[in-house]
């Protein structure tokens, strides 16, 4: 019955060929009309999994009660902390003002209340120390103040040498700050430029980077209808700072990361070098069909029927989904490489019809007649491979299944269809020579001789190497499918190794504070846990004493940061001056000692007496490097010494909000132990936290669940597609042995595939498990046109014109996935690897396990050993 429905729609399609080809080109129109008009992808990798799962649910509550999924965080980042300050605040200011692009711009961690009570958050022994410090320092910071120039400078290094001579301070211990002070004098000698930090200078140990990095969290104003929506806001950053002179005015850069500029750049890495691929994907295809088909008529009418049948289902996709995914995205190259296997497949059994009669119209028919079963049973099967995936809750691979399963079946009914109507008016010439592969005849009599020894030795190998299938990994971390070389995911990668900035922290939510109060408790306890923060956490303890020693500090301190009068700037001649007067002092305590001070010493004598050597403009320039971050480090004092009481209440509204929601929801914060580049540590992390707080969300949670969905998911549907495959080759074969013949040796090339990716050290992840159901799809389309050949008599199947279309088909296939391979964006690439992989073992399968498995048929047909044309 199939036969015949088949012959009689590619008789009817024949007989009206051109209204059929008129119409299937006005809905391939309408559909790339369509598909203009609302085309669009979600590169939010989250959205790769059901919504409808308790945790994802707690997930969207989270993101929706403190609105984290529409954020920039601009990193700003500078050679020194004060240039770090003065650039953060002066890009946040610029920005605040930009209210076409940005909703808000809140600095993290700084600004005026942290800059006013940041000595609070400090144990009260450190706070003691600071302002001792402080204190002790006011006469010099009283000179500096009093005379910002490079004599106030030198005034205040000649005190500091005086308390050298009294005893007060060891030379030894001025080496370190010495020798920065020469460092930096002699880069502005020999380069013209430099910078300079006091904080270092006043440290006792080296500044990290995370000392020089400051943020600001961006709420920008998104444009739904682009494709990238943040696109615009995330330009007018970094246009502020172009024009604020970022490189220049402060060695400083400004990077993106957070959820918009991934969005933005995962979108653009998908997008890159996709037209070059692209391109040189059809070019190979043609190339491949013109070996398979041998005439430009032909290949004309395949590709045709391929691109009709991709913009159908473009339009179709869009119209189930709404907006592709990142792995729905690649079901045009799958189409591509699945849904050419349909036309080949027709068009070399058309050629080999032809060849045995030149009529054009019975070439066709009896082409129908022949692959009617075969190429109907490997276009449901391979459907049936994607849709099964439908049930799961992984979602990114049901709608890719979803897209795909349509396109399988809408390829099959375009090559029954509109490719026949196409060969009937293009009427290509007739076959003058054999279509199959001759020279494969030692190859199948290798195959019947030896074939039990190739099928036990196959299986062999294949149950040999099933104990690597236990050290098969899985990467459960979804950053891994991002390129790290865009901006975006390198600074949220560098982020991520400071354990301060909570990248990959663990929150739960609770609407009582008590209640908030006993998790931070609880998680405080668990050994994976680094830290634990709450809002509470931001009302510093013991502030009675703190506020004590900073008002103390204050009393000797406030006069000397905020003198009465402020010297005239003085002459070139007054700095030349000053400076070869501390260069005599300094040569005088270094005087012939050995120690590092001494050594330190006389470097820096030497470096001001080549300053003092120098020209006007130089003196100017040292100037300004020095007293511009003094002068940003004595405006912090300042508000450092005007601390006032923090309370729940006085804590800034914009803080507040990022910790307790409007709705008075609020999150206790969990940061991590060890390696944060380490899943297996993220797991252990994410284990604990949960094991005690089965409501927690965030980053290692969500890729905790993600990966036990993943996996579920497919066991779920890889069971699913084994089973309806198996039902579907039952109720068309109606033989169970021959069932599987056609599903052993799938099973046998899917455990290849599985220890290859072992051996070679390719995981699994989120992206390239779509090459197992493909396995599925690919694998039974190939076998069951050989199953179905042998089922009818025909010998010698390596020789035959079959085996033609299925290698040939193979390649388009294999240079479709292989494109994939070259994609710049990581998870894709690992697609194409994984797809090539399977697609090599399961083509192995079929042309050397397969013919040796079958056998010689039940029953040979009459035109058997017609050798190359024998399908």
């Amino acid at each position: 019955m199939l036969t015949n429905i088949v012959v009689s729609v590619v008789r009817t399609c024949t007989r009206f060929a051109l209204p059929v080809v008129i119409f299937s080109l006005i809905l391939a129109v309408a559909a790339g009309f369509y598909t203009a008009r609302n085309f669009s992808i979600n590169t939010d990798i989250n959205k790769l999994i059901s919504p409808d799962l308790d945790w994802r649910k707690r997930d969207n509550q989270f993101d929706d009660a403190f609105d984290r999924d529409r954020l920039i965080l601009a990193v700003v980042e500078a050679a020194t902390p004060e240039l770090t300050s003065s650039a953060a605040k002066a890009l946040a200011e610029k920005l605040t003002t930009d209210k076409k692009n940005f909703e808000s711009v809140t600095p993290l961690g700084s600004g005026e209340f942290f800059d006013r009570n940041g000595l609070l958050f400090l144990p009260t022994e450190e706070v003691g120390k600071v302002t001792g410090q402080l204190a002790q320092s006011a006469p010099l910071v009283e000179i500096m103040a009093g005379d910002p120039s490079i004599r106030g400078l030198t005034g205040a290094l000649e005190t500091g040498l005086a308390g050298i001579k009294r005893g007060e301070v060891k030379l030894d211990n001025t080496a370190r700050p010495f020798n920065l002070i020469s460092e930096t004098v002699e880069t502005i000698l020999r380069k013209g430029d430099a910078t300079f930090s006091w904080r270092e200078l006043t440290s006792d140990t080296p500044l990290t980077d995370a000392d020089k990095r400051a943020f600001i969290e961006i709420k920008p104003n998104l444009d739904y209808s682009a494709l990238e929506p943040g696109k615009d806001a995330t330009d007018a950053i970094r246009q502020a700072a172009a024009e604020l002179k970022f490189p220049t005015e402060y060695h400083a850069r400004v990077r993106l990361t957070g959820p918009v500029p991934m969005a933005n750049e995962e979108y653009a890495t998908v997008q890159d070098g996709a037209i070059t691929n692209g391109i040189g994907t059809v070019v190979i295809v043609l190339l491949i069909l013109w070996m398979a088909l041998h005439s430009a008529k032909i290949i004309f009418a395949v590709f045709v029927n391929l691109f009709v049948g991709l913009a159908i289902t473009t339009a179709a996709g869009l119209m189930m989904v709404g907006s592709l995914n990142l792995l729905s995205v690649a079901f045009a190259v799958l189409f591509i490489g699945l849904g050419v296997d349909f036309g080949i497949q027709f068009s070399v059994r058309y050629r080999s019809e032809r060849f045995k009669n030149d009529n054009l119209t019975l070439a066709l028919e009896n082409a129908a007649r022949r692959s009617a079963v075969p190429l109907s049973l490997a276009a449901m099967a391979t459907a049936a491979g994607f849709l099964c995936f439908l049930p799961t809750d992984y979602r990114g691979i049901a709608e890719l299944g979803k897209i795909a399963g349509a396109g399988m079946l809408i390829a099959f009914i375009t090559s029954i269809t509109l490719l026949p109507a196409l060969l009937d008016l293009l009427n290509p010439p007739g076959e003058k020579d054999p279509v199959g592969y001759a020279f494969l005849a030692p190859v199948d009599e290798f195959l019947e001789k030896h074939r039990i020894p190739i099928i036990v030795g196959t299986l062999l190998v294949a149950i040999a190497g099933m104990p690597l299938l236990h050290y098969m990994k899985f990467d459960f971390n979804p950053i891994n499918l991002r390129s790290p070389k865009v901006e975006s995911i390198a600074t949220f990668l560098d982020l991520r190794k400071d354990p301060n900035t909570g990248a990959n922290a663990i929150n739960v939510l609770t609407k009582s504070e008590a209640d908030a109060k006993k998790i931070e408790a609880k998680l405080e306890k668990l050994p994976e846990v680094a830290r634990v923060m709450s809002l509470d956490s931001f009302v510093p303890d013991d502030q009675p004493a703190k506020l004590k020693l900073i008002a103390q500090a204050a009393q000797v301190l406030g006069p000397a940061l905020n003198p009465d009068t402020v010297d005239p700037a003085p002459s070139d001649q007054e700095n030349v001056e000053s400076l070869k007067s501390s260069v005599d002092t300094l040569r005088k305590n270094a005087g012939d000692g050995k120690g590092p001070g001494a050594v330190a010493a006389r470097r820096l004598a030497d470096a001001l007496q080549k300053l003092a050597d120098s020209n006007e403009a130089t003196r100017n320039k040292t100037q300004e490097i020095f007293v511009a971050p003094m002068k940003t480090v004595f405006n912090q004092l300042r508000s450092a010494l005007q601390a006032q009481t923090i309370t729940l209440q006085t804590l800034p509204p914009e803080f507040v909000a990022s910790w307790k929601a409007k709705d008075g929801l609020m999150r206790v914060e969990a940061e991590p132990k060890g390696d944060p580049n380490d899943n297996d540590n993220l797991r252990r992390f994410a284990d604990a936290v949960l094991a005690a707080e089965p409501t927690a969300v965030g980053g290692p949670v969500s890729i905790l669940k993600s990966g036990d969905v993943v996996v579920n998911a497919f066991i779920h549907a890889g069971i699913l597609a084994l089973a309806g495959i198996s039902v579907l080759l039952w109720l068309a074969l109606r033989r169970v042995t021959d069932v599987l013949l056609t599903l052993v040796p799938l099973l046998v090339a899917g455990i290849v595939t599985m220890e290859i990716c072992v051996l070679i050290g390719l995981p699994l992840n989120f992206a390239n498990i779509v090459a197992l159901p493909l396995l599925l799809g690919v694998g039974v389309a190939f076998k069951i046109y050989y199953v179905t050949a042998w089922r009818q008599g025909r010998t010698n199947l390596l020789q035959s014109s079959l085996t033609r279309a299925i290698f040939f088909s193979a390649l388009t296939t294999a240079t479709a996935f292989g494109s994939l391979w070259l994609s710049s964006h990581p998870g894709t690439a690992s697609m194409g690897k994984l797809l090539a992989l399977s697609l090599v073992t399961t083509l192995a399968a079929v042309l050397l396990f397969q013919p040796a498995l079958m056998g010689k048929p039940r029953e040979v047909g009459k035109d058997s050993d017609v050798g190359n044309d024998v399908t």
